[in-house]
């Protein structure tokens, strides 16, 4: 049994119970509890479901589009904002430069292709026949491991100094990164919603707030008994 119809049953037997005692008071409670009870189930179930000759019933299915449209501006405005995404990629961008490595990148690089397009640069240039003298192309080999690694410290240097640091910070576009961003999540969100039915929102708002409504006649029993109890004792 749900909570609205445990206060209809107790009412009613309040009624019951006063008419059958012959207690006015009592059913003076039971009457007004009965009265407040069924008056707030009623404008529960209005919310919900229309009902015949009963203008404004069924407010949810009939705003089915103002509901949609009250969705859609909750998600896009209050959490989707383009500050707010703005700022989530400012964040993660600086989480990314704090575990950030490039190591796999600077590993990744064939120094001996390096060193041998120097080589061969040297030897098609003016400085090819000097090279000759000294021995050719097998004379410069003991600086290839030196060179790689002077090389590959050179490229680290580089790629976490400040300048590089900004350029590629630069180069994200963070405003257009942003806007795109925006409008994806917005198509999505259009899409999900174009998909919905005035059944599908009424079930949505109904699992969110309805089991909880139910205290709505709960009280409305208690504060209609408790009118019915002060109308007896003052008739």
């Amino acid at each position: 049994m749900n909570k609205s119809l445990i206060t209809n049953l107790l009412s009613l037997t309040l009624v019951i119970f006063g008419i059958l005692s012959g207690s006015n008071t009592v059913l003076m409670v039971g009457l007004f509890a009965l009265s407040g009870a069924i008056t707030n189930w009623l404008a529960i179930h209005m919310l919900f479901e229309r009902v015949p000759f009963l203008y404004g019933s069924g407010v949810i299915p009939n705003r089915f589009e103002e509901f949609k449209n009250g969705i859609r501006n909750i998600i896009m405005e209050q959490f989707f904002t383009p500050e707010n995404i703005q700022r989530f990629i400012e964040t993660e961008e600086d989480s990314a430069r704090k575990i950030l490595t490039l190591a796999p990148v600077l590993d990744a690089i064939d120094y001996d292709k390096i060193f041998q397009s120097l080589i061969n640069a040297i030897q098609d240039s003016s400085l090819g026949s000097l090279l000759s003298m000294v021995g050719g192309a097998e004379a410069l080999e003991p600086l290839r491991e030196p060179m790689a690694t002077k090389l590959r410290a050179a490229f680290e240097e580089l790629i976490t100094s400040e300048r590089f640091q900004k350029a590629l910070h630069k180069s994200l576009n963070v405003q257009r990164l942003r806007d795109d961003i925006t409008d994806n999540i917005g198509t999505i969100v259009d899409a999900r919603l174009n998909e919905l039915t005035p059944e599908m929102v009424k079930k949505i708002i109904q699992d969110m707030i309805k089991k909880h409504l139910g205290w709505l006649v709960v009280w409305g029993g208690v504060f209609g008994g408790l009118i019915g109890l002060l109308a007896g004792l003052l008739g």
